[in-house]
């Protein structure tokens, strides 16, 4: 049987009794009873379902409205290959066609190559090997350096002006780097110059056939850019 009497002297250092009917402090302040039902807090004002995570990120799943890359809020595949007139990301334009794009690179290789043999016509005869391997080296040096700028400017040569098609970078749809845009140059033109041009440009040009769903031939995947339309 207990002996304490609550009108008895207090402990020394004027301490206060502690109270067993006194709740420990809630996370976020307030009483179990009226604490939110949502474990860290009320949702963001925008319906998302994404809290702040403690070194900056977030986690939880999507909010309402979002959608998986390659699809839009509606459940439409903007990828380009699943749904006809879909870009590579949302608000992209759809993917070139592969006519387009072949008769934008004859239309550029035709320019470069004329180019290319005005120069050399005065210094050699086009008609022994020497000269027409002149005009060769010098169209794909030319070529080099055109696509370079041109690409690096705007995404565009003039072919692909003519054929309303455009490179643009995979990731956000705009126009390349430059970086990405001698690059892009350099993976179609210089092994095709070193070793053979059309073993290489076919092997190119095929494994942008089979290439799925961006359509990327090499010198795209290593640039990391896709083509698109223009209006």
């Amino acid at each position: 049987m207990s002996t304490h009497d609550p009108s008895g002297p207090q402990p020394e250092g004027g301490g206060e009794q502690p109270s067993f009917d006194k709740q420990p402090p809630q996370p976020g302040g307030g009483t179990p009873e009226d604490r939110p039902s949502e474990p860290y807090g009320h949702p963001p004002a925008d319906g998302s379902h994404e809290r702040p995570g403690a070194y900056g990120g977030t986690y939880g799943g999507p909010s309402y409205g979002q959608a998986p890359y390659g699809q839009s809020p509606y459940g439409q595949d903007t990828t380009g290959y699943g749904t006809p007139g879909g870009g590579p990301v949302p608000g992209m334009p759809p993917l070139g066609s592969w006519p387009n794009r072949i008769l934008a690179r004859l239309i550029d290789y035709a320019l470069v190559q004329v180019v290319a043999v005005l120069i050399v016509l005065p210094f050699a005869s086009l008609g022994d090997r020497s000269g027409s391997a002149g005009a060769f080296w010098l169209a794909g040096a030319l070529y080099l350096v055109y696509e370079g700028l041109m690409l690096s400017r705007d995404g565009q040569t003039l072919g692909k002006k003519a054929m309303k098609v455009r490179v643009a970078m995979l990731s956000d749809g705009n126009s390349p780097t430059q970086s990405a845009a001698w690059t892009r140059a350099a993976v179609f033109v210089l092994p095709a110059v070193l070793c053979c041009a059309g073993f290489w440009w076919l092997a190119d040009g095929f494994f942008g056939v089979f290439d799925k769903p961006y359509r990327q031939c090499i010198h795209d995947k290593a640039a990391k850019t896709v083509v698109v339309t223009t209006a």
